[in-house]
């Protein structure tokens, strides 16, 4: 009788979420590419407004001269900038996405993010989400692998999705916390669940909205910036934490619009 009531129960909210997804079909696509070029748009306006403090933060520390920072300062603020206005005009999205590709790994090693195990997934995480938005493009434009041999015509768009799926769930490998706590341990518990179910692609838009919710909620709770004086360091370290874990959100929303693709077990489960 138990086990009834809850596969009622599942089926239930699975009823709802799909009433949600065709609600807001045309509406969360838009939404998750602008959080998903949040963390860029927030990084590019800062390196305007810190462009002394960053130029001379890359000098002192890989000690390059004057110019090399000064370049290093403009590839990340007009890089940046220009590739979140593509992305949201919907031009040239491909082009857009492999420049954020290459601001990405500039970062990484510009700030030494390679040997911080944290930093690092999580900017994997965030190549996850463009990932996923080319794939989105690639649905919505000519192919950019035209002339390409696939197996199936959305073979590359598949794996993209495959992908992005399993890099954004490097996000919450980052969230867990090993200590004996009871809210810690269903925490991990329920989050390692869900972003199992994410990376197989089974029951994905359920799990994905759910991370979603769950990410959300953390963020807003943990990275509270606004909260902090400006002027201390805190409020930038936030700052960033927050918009950084937007993008992800936005990644994940992206699963939820667009679905898991064909390398899933939702997918072959239609094949059963």
């Amino acid at each position: 009788m138990g086990q009834n009531d809850l596969m009622g129960t599942a089926e239930d909210v699975a009823d709802q979420v799909s009433t949600f997804l065709r609600v807001t079909k045309q509406y969360l696509p838009h939404l998750a590419r602008l959080c998903l070029i949040s963390t860029f748009l927030e990084d590019g306006i800062r390196m305007w407004f810190q462009w002394y403090e960053q130029r001379e933060y890359i000098e002192a520390t890989w000690n390059c001269g004057y110019f090399l920072a000064l370049c290093f300062v403009c590839i990340n603020l007009f890089g940046q900038l220009g590739a979140c206005v593509l992305i949201l005009s919907r031009n040239f999205v491909q082009y857009a996405c492999f420049g954020l590709f290459g601001i990405i790994t500039l970062q990484t090693l510009g700030y030494s993010i390679l040997w911080d195990v944290k930093f690092l997934m999580r900017n994997l995480a965030l190549s996850g989400g463009l990932l996923l938005l080319l794939a989105e493009s690639r649905s919505e434009g000519k192919s950019m692998f035209a002339g390409v041999p696939t197996m199936g015509e959305s073979s590359p768009k598949q794996y993209m999705q495959l992908g992005g799926r399993v890099l954004l769930v490097l996000m919450f490998m980052t969230l867990l916390h090993f200590d004996a706590s009871f809210f810690s341990i269903l925490q991990n518990i329920v989050g390692t669940g869900l972003i199992i179910l994410v990376a197989i692609g089974f029951k994905t838009k359920l799990a994905a909205l759910t991370l979603v919710i769950w990410l959300f909620t953390i963020n807003v709770y943990f990275n509270a910036f606004w909260t902090i004086p400006a002027y201390k360091p805190m409020h930038d370290f936030l700052k960033y934490d927050f918009f950084q874990t937007m993008s992800v959100i936005g990644g994940l929303l992206l699963v939820v619009a667009l679905g898991p693709g064909g390398v899933s077990m939702d997918e072959k489960k239609k094949e059963w």
